[in-house]
């Protein structure tokens, strides 16, 4: 029983929060790609996770995901045609032993097609400027490359697409956001086209726990949001 009242006054107090975000979301302005960014050399776009295994077959592949590939491709030809020419794509590349088999199917293993960038990205003529960096987690810089390329590279515009919202996505955004902060690294930013980010959908009574897609991608969206990157519609 104290639990039922418990759930009811949690909805009840959230309602204000939740008719905000939607509100919110539905708000959220676009960016001008030319106007923003002046110059282009400081400006880089990561990608997580737009692999096979996500977008098209496996495990873990989703639909709602495989519906961003389109818009995704739109934005590197967008940023290239701009004069951006660094493009960072973090890339599950998962070992047969990973300890992350524990909590999710086994993925994207290292070797297979799963694990490989989609097509689309593949082909563009410009993926030659590609930086992928494989990754055995969630995290986009534990036991990876990224520091090394960041280190390198010193990005000043940070543009990250790709999935998952509450997953890759919102540990590759945050990463980036909250080293900046820790370094006291000036004059950055970390920018989230919503159009460009999704994640999965798995209703309650399902195999696995229950996922809302829609609920979990506005919610983390606001929560990058919160942390001080920016959310935008989209890049234009």
């Amino acid at each position: 029983m104290i639990f039922l009242i418990l759930s009811r006054s949690i909805l009840e107090e959230s309602r204000p929060f939740l008719d905000w975000l939607a509100n919110w979301y539905n708000t959220l302005e676009p960016f001008d790609l030319a106007t923003e960014i002046k110059d282009p050399s400081k400006a880089s776009v990561f990608s997580a996770d737009m692999v096979v295994g996500f977008c098209y077959q496996g495990s873990l592949a989703s639909e709602r995901i495989k519906g961003i590939v389109e818009p995704v491709v739109a934005l590197f030809r967008l940023a290239y045609k701009h004069g951006i020419r660094n493009f960072v794509l973090l890339q599950d590349t998962h070992s047969k032993e990973a300890p992350e088999f524990e909590a999710w199917p086994s993925h994207c293993i290292s070797g297979t097609r799963e694990s490989e960038t989609i097509p689309e990205l593949k082909s563009l003529p410009f993926s030659n400027l590609y930086t992928i960096i494989p990754k055995n987690s969630l995290h986009p810089a534990i036991g990876t490359r990224l520091e090394e390329w960041l280190q390198q590279h010193k990005p000043k515009e940070m543009i990250v697409v790709g999935d998952c919202t509450d997953l890759c996505t919102y540990q590759l955004a945050m990463h980036l956001r909250m080293r900046a902060n820790a370094l006291n690294i000036k004059n950055t930013r970390v920018i989230v086209p919503a159009s460009c980010v999704q994640t999965y959908d798995l209703n309650v009574g399902g195999e696995g726990l229950p996922h809302p897609g829609d609920f979990l991608h506005l919610l983390f969206l606001y929560h990058m949001a919160l942390n001080g990157c920016r959310v935008v519609s989209e890049i234009r």
